[in-house]
C-alpha cells in the first residue's frame, strides 16, 4: 500500500487548485489534487509541507484533515491521506513543469481524474456541518431553520417525525423554497417523501432501512445521502454510490439514552475502510469538530448541536 498525501487548495475566491500528471506515470494525463508520497518517517502534515512546497512553491500555513482513501487499481494500491488547505505563503505554480490551475468546484465534473480521487471530489463538495431539522410545531421548525442559518448551517435534512401529518406538506414546501432562495441544500428525508409524496428538489436521505432495500443508487438529482449504525451499512452506502453517510450514536445522548453508543475508537476503524464522506452524529458539541477531523470524518450532523453552540 502506497501511503500518499493530497491537498484541496482554496483560495480566497474559495477556487481549487488542480494539477495534471505527466504521461509517463501511472494515471498520466489525467488531472488529480497536487501532493505525493510520504517519506519513511514522515507523519502526513510533513510530507504535505514537503511536496506542495518542491511541487507548487507554496507553504502551508493552516490545512485541515479532509478525508482517507483507500483505492486499489489493480497494478497498484494507495491509501490518500487528504488535507483541505486554506491559508498559504506564496503563489502557487507548476515548478516540476506539470500543468495546472485553479477552478470552481462547479466545474470538478468536467474534468477526468483517477478513480480514487472519485470521493475527494464529493468530500470537497461538502460542508463540515450537516443540521437534522425536527420540531413539534412550525414555530419551533422555523426558528430551528434560521438559528441553523445564523451558525452558519448550509446543508440540512428535513425529517419532521414529530410534526402531524397533515401539517408536513406545507412546511415541506416553505423550507425548499427557502432553501432554494437562500443557498441552503436541503435534503427531505426518505419516511417523509414516501409519506407526503413530494419529490425531493434538492436531495435526499435515506433511513438505514431503506438503504439496506436497494440494490442500486436512486434515480434522482441532487444528493444522496443515508442514516447508518454499523460497518455493513456504511459499506452499502458506498457500494451504492451515494454521496455521504451519517454514522450515530457516537456518544449516548438525551433523546435515545438506551441506544449503545459507538464510541470513538470502533468509529475510527470503521472510517478507515470506507471511502465515503461521512458526519458524525449523538451527543456531540460543536468543538468536537476537530476531533471529527483527526478519525477521518467529514463533519458533524445533529440537531441540538447547532441549536447551542455555547
Amino acid at each position: 500500500m502506497i501511503q500518499v498525501v493530497a491537498a484541496v487548495i482554496r483560495d480566497a475566491e474559495d477556487n481549487i487548485l488542480i494539477t495534471r500528471r505527466a504521461q509517463h506515470v501511472h494515471q498520466g494525463g489525467l488531472w488529480e489534487f497536487p501532493g505525493g508520497k510520504r517519506e519513511a518517517g514522515e507523519t502526513a502534515r510533513q510530507a504535505l509541507q514537503r511536496e506542495l512546497h518542491e511541487e507548487l512553491g507554496i507553504e502551508v500555513l493552516d490545512a485541515v484533515p479532509l478525508i482517507k482513501v483507500n483505492h486499489d487499481y489493480g497494478d497498484k494500491q494507495v491509501q490518500l491521506e487528504v488535507w483541505t488547505v486554506r491559508d498559504f505563503a506564496g503563489e502557487a505554480w507548476g515548478r516540476e513543469g506539470q500543468a495546472w490551475q485553479w477552478i470552481r468546484e462547479t466545474q470538478l465534473d468536467d474534468l477526468a481524474f483517477p478513480a480514487a480521487n472519485t470521493p475527494i471530489i464529493k468530500a470537497a463538495r461538502l460542508p463540515p456541518h450537516y443540521a437534522v431539522l425536527e420540531g413539534s410545531s412550525a414555530e419551533q421548525i422555523f426558528s430551528r431553520y434560521q438559528q441553523y442559518l445564523a451558525c452558519g448551517v448550509r446543508l440540512m435534512q428535513l425529517r419532521l417525525k414529530d410534526l402531524p401529518c397533515q401539517n408536513r406538506p406545507a412546511i415541506i414546501e416553505q423550507i425548499q423554497q427557502q432553501g432554494l432562495q437562500q443557498q441552503v441544500t436541503v435534503l427531505l428525508n426518505s419516511d417523509l417523501v414516501e409519506q407526503t409524496q413530494i419529490p425531493a428538489v434538492q436531495g435526499l436521505h435515506l433511513t438505514s432501512q431503506a438503504l439496506m432495500a436497494l440494490t442500486e443508487r436512486p434515480q434522482l438529482s441532487g444528493l444522496i445521502a443515508a442514516s447508518c449504525h454499523n460497518l455493513q451499512q456504511l459499506q452499502q452506502a458506498e457500494r451504492l454510490g451515494l454521496d455521504f453517510a451519517v454514522l450515530a450514536p457516537v456518544q449516548v445522548t438525551i433523546t435515545h439514552p438506551d441506544a449503545q453508543p459507538l464510541g470513538w475508537d470502533v468509529l475510527s476503524s470503521w472510517l478507515d475502510q470506507i471511502n465515503l464522506p461521512v458526519y458524525l452524529m449523538g451527543g456531540l458539541r460543536l468543538d468536537d469538530l476537530q476531533r471529527a477531523r483527526l478519525v477521518g470524518a467529514q463533519g458533524l450532523a445533529g440537531i441540538t448541536t447547532f441549536l447551542d453552540p455555547a
